[in-house]
């Protein structure tokens, strides 16, 4: 079984992150890590690649600047190779031309038998990749999956929900979102990172994909930022007294908010 795992290398979360003034988007410089998210999906990746008894784990990033720190981390791991879309070209992206990107990084892959993701990002916050690059490959889309089985070509998830989970079926190929308990995933042992530097990643431009400039970046963004405001601060509760209508009092509030 051949996997490919879409993994993300964001600005470390732990360092605030800055906007630039000019394009109100996240700053990318320096060194990325690996998306905390997408360690799920390449663990399962992992564990469904030995479970079929053969095959391999690819990962796909489009990311700034050459940047493999991410990557090598979930190399690491155990993935085998990786493709790497990194374009000043790219820069401005939305959702949708990013789903281009990896849609067409999965076909330069080769035959793959899955696609792997986390439901969104830690940085973005979209949820709407996974089913953009499902629709563009024309393959079915299984999301918020906390389990994953895959025998005789098809795969089978439960997919998370507020009261319990739902089992659903497709056949394969298929791309799944899978939440961040569905695998507990691996430290990278020290073996593994030295061997990571020297696994294979393919680092290609948007072109290379048969993408044009207008189909990516600034030109091919559908949606664009005209404002950033900060968050209102969180205001005070109104404070109820008992004088023996406390109860009329907070019905009468709830009414209000038609809650009742």
């Amino acid at each position: 079984m051949n996997i490919a795992v879409c993994v993300k290398q964001i600005p470390d979360p732990a360092t605030p992150g800055e906007l630039d003034p000019e394009t109100k988007t996240l700053k990318r410089e320096g060194k990325l890590i690996l998306d905390d998210s997408d360690s799920y999906g390449v663990e399962m990746a992992l564990q469904l690649v030995d479970a079929a008894g053969g095959g391999e784990v690819t990962l796909i990033s489009m990311a700034p600047n050459d940047e493999v720190s991410g990557l090598r981390t979930a190399l690491a791991m155990g993935a085998a190779k990786a493709v790497l879309v990194s374009d000043p070209a790219l820069q401005g992206s939305d959702a949708l031309s990013t789903a281009k990107v990896i849609a067409k990084s999965v076909e330069r892959a080769g035959e793959m038998d899955l696609v792997l993701t986390a439901t969104e990002s830690t940085d973005g916050y979209t949820g709407t990749v996974p089913q953009q690059v499902a629709e563009l490959l024309g393959w079915p889309s299984l999301t918020f999956a906390k389990h994953i089985e895959t025998a005789d070509g098809k795969v089978k998830i439960q997919r998370q929900t507020e009261a319990g989970y739902d089992m659903v079926e497709a056949s394969l190929p298929a791309v799944v979102s899978v939440t961040a308990g569905v695998v507990e995933p691996r430290y990278p042992s020290f073996k593994g990172i030295m061997a990571a530097k020297n696994k294979p990643v393919d680092n290609v431009k948007a072109a290379d994909l048969g993408l044009s400039e207008d189909e990516v970046g600034w030109k091919g963004a559908r949606q664009q930022i005209t404002s950033i405001e900060a968050a209102p601060e969180r205001q005070a509760g109104e404070k109820i007294e008992d004088e023996g209508d406390a109860h009329e009092r907070i019905v009468a509030f709830l009414e209000q908010l038609k809650v009742i």
